[in-house]
């Protein structure tokens, strides 16, 4: 058997006057996921617990299968598994994002998606000037990653971390709102804001954000650290479930979830983590993966980049590439395999009104051998709400799609 998930990032939504007053999914011209529709079933899973925020480290666990309450430990730790840091039983990652605040307020969470080139130098320079700091009995260090996701590192040394119990807002759910507001919180709160305060001079004094302000970009103010926690121990997907698995995506944060999981990492030519992604060489290196592994996951984050934009038609022309690139090319390659089962489902939910992440179930469709077809002819939100089909909590729907259970 062999097993496909497609994930169109923060696809889930609520109608959208400028749509129309529907989703983006149903405002989408989808002939495949549809297909995969009316071949099986559609229904709801909800992949963020109450507790939790809604975020693609919480979702993406859950959609794999996995409980968040027992195996979420933080976001940065994920990712650190995808850039080959690795993390003691003292230490601590903290997702360090390279951010344009030019007065005060979050206007640009990705800093204008700066590419590596241009930010790796400066976190470069951050580790230059603070790496190897002592900081609440630990020492920090600064590990650049894509664009503007990078990591920094707390090493301890036994005592406990500063981190514990402090909270820290993702920038990505403050869209042009005073970043006063949404400081850290905590025991951990002075260290953080003290680092981020750090990165100001370091950053307006470096060539490379003089060369972006000459260019008519947006450059890095400075640091907006978030996403901190200790590495977590997650049993292989193998051990859990069976089968060799492939994980293909542009963002460390799901390709870390892949590695923790024992996943083979698949990297793609063009493949950006944006809306300029290429669709479709993602859907020829999944097809390819097919012949050597059991289960092969496509992450696509598109969708949810248009969603923190506020950009409608974009997140419909990501989902419709989606559709055609890589959903069609796949549903006609399974067959040639023999037995076989495909999901589409996204993470979470991402409002393009609010331009943030949000808790709620999100819609899923599911097709192949043993699945029999229900009554559903598209795929969106309401036709998944009408069938009456959900799991709640979503890490159950794996179990059930793996054919190991109700």
């Amino acid at each position: 058997m062999k097993y496909v998930i497609v994930i169109p990032d923060g696809c889930a939504d609520e109608p959208v006057a400028e749509l129309g007053g529907v989703t983006p999914l149903q405002a989408a011209k989808l002939p495949n996921m549809d297909r995969v529709a009316k071949a099986g079933v559609v229904g709801l899973s909800n992949n963020v617990p109450p507790s939790l925020t809604p975020a693609s480290d919480v979702a993406t666990l859950s959609l794999f299968g996995y409980d968040p309450l027992q195996y979420y430990t933080g976001r940065a730790p994920l990712e650190t598994a995808a850039m080959g840091i690795d993390l003691g039983p003292n230490d601590w990652a903290v997702r360090c994002n390279l951010v344009y605040v030019p007065d005060g307020h979050m206007r640009d969470f990705t800093a204008g998606h700066i590419s590596s080139e241009d930010g790796a130098p400066l976190i470069n320079a951050l580790q230059h000037e603070l790496g190897g700091k002592e900081l609440g009995g630990g020492t920090i260090e600064f590990h650049p990653g894509v664009q503007y996701r990078n990591i920094l590192v707390w090493r301890g040394r036994g005592a406990p971390c500063p981190l514990e119990g402090t909270s820290a807002q993702a920038p990505h759910d403050i869209p042009d709102k005073p970043v006063a507001d949404y400081l850290p919180q905590g025991p951990g709160a002075r260290l953080l804001i003290d680092l981020m305060e750090a990165s100001k001079p370091i950053f307006a004094a470096h060539p490379a954000t003089q060369k972006r302000i000459a260019e008519g970009k947006k450059p890095a103010t400075q640091t907006w650290l978030w996403g901190h926690g200790k590495a977590p121990r997650i049993r292989p997907f193998a051990e859990l479930y069976g089968g060799r698995g492939a994980i293909i995506s542009a963002v460390d944060l799901v390709r870390g979830v892949g590695v923790l999981l024992g996943w083979h990492r698949i990297d793609v030519p063009g493949a950006t983590g944006y809306l300029d992604t290429n669709y479709a060489n993602k859907g020829k290196y999944a097809i390819d993966a097919l012949a050597d592994f059991d289960l092969v996951c496509v992450h696509v984050e598109a969708p949810d980049e248009a969603s923190h934009e506020g950009k409608a038609t974009e997140k419909v022309r990501a989902l419709e590439q989606i559709d055609e690139h890589i959903v069609g090319p796949l549903l006609d390659a399974l067959p040639r395999h023999g037995d076989y089962r495909l999901l589409v489902e996204p993470d979470h939910r991402t409002t393009l009104r609010t331009r943030a992440h949000a808790h709620g179930a999100v819609a899923f469709a599911a097709c192949g051998t043993g699945i029999a077809p229900d009554a559903a002819e598209r795929y969106d939100e309401p036709t998944a709400a009408a069938t009456g089909r959900a799991f709640d909590p979503g890490w159950q729907l794996m179990k059930w799609w793996l054919g190991r259970g109700a």
